[in-house]
């Protein structure tokens, strides 16, 4: 009894085989939706990037910054940085 249930199912495997809907169709549903969530969560990155940016944004003490000069290309930097201290 054995040999018969083999058939079946050596038949079966390749009726799946050639399926074009199981060959093309379900891989590729299967990158659709998964691509889907992938880019979800690489999106949902960013926003939590820009909202730690923007928190400390509005932490930081505008009003007691001091603008300093870097070194031209023809001066020293070390008497740039001498004369600014």
């Amino acid at each position: 009894m054995a040999k018969p249930e083999r058939g079946l199912v050596a038949a079966g495997m390749r009726a799946l085989r050639k399926n074009k809907t199981l060959k093309y169709g379900v891989p590729m549903m299967l990158l659709i939706i998964g691509g889907s969530f992938g880019l979800r969560e690489f999106t949902q990155i960013r926003y939590d990037a820009l909202k730690l940016h923007s928190k400390k944004l509005k932490d930081a003490k505008l009003d007691e910054w001091q603008n300093i000069r870097g070194p031209r290309p023809w001066e020293d930097s070390k008497s740039v940085q001498e004369q600014q201290q």
